[in-house]
């Protein structure tokens, strides 16, 4: 893994990235339904949901959502910042989930830089189109625009 300057970082706009594959598993969509309480059948009853549209489970739109940091982790070769003392979430400007992961299936995430600004001194604000990618799918999951601050 590279580390890399503010500036190199800026020119990198542009630049896209995709991680490693990640294997979406019921035990994994289980566990956020005892997170968040959301235990509604699509997600944790594998026969109730089989005669559904679905075919089977599938993971929670948000499950989907929060792989962005493990995803992130499995970009190869990523670049990390000189002298990063912390990262945050900011926000997004927009999220859409177009396609339910199926229990069982592979995703993985695809980044493109749209910005990277310094806003005061040391904090820096980074702007990310975000796709999570299904295996063997042609639709992704979800799309979103995310921004994350990095503190140097």
């Amino acid at each position: 893994m590279a580390t890399i300057t503010t500036a190199q970082m800026q020119q990198r706009i542009g630049t896209e990235t995709v991680s490693d594959w990640v294997e979406v598993t019921q035990a994994m969509i289980d566990k956020f339904a005892d997170a968040t309480g959301d235990h509604q059948f699509i997600h944790i009853d594998p026969v109730r949901a089989a005669q559904t549209p679905f075919g089977g489970t599938i993971a929670h739109g948000f499950l989907t959502l929060s792989l962005m940091p493990l995803l992130s982790s499995k970009v190869p070769d990523a670049p990390t910042i000189e002298g990063a003392k912390m990262g945050v979430n900011y926000g997004g400007n927009s999220i859409r989930f177009l396609t339910p992961v199926r229990s069982g299936s592979k995703v993985r995430g695809r980044f493109k830089l749209l910005s990277f600004d310094e806003k005061r001194p040391g904090q820096w604000q980074q702007t990310n189109a975000f796709s999570v990618e299904i295996e063997g799918q042609e639709k992704p999951a979800l799309i979103a625009e995310w921004i994350s601050q990095v503190f140097v």
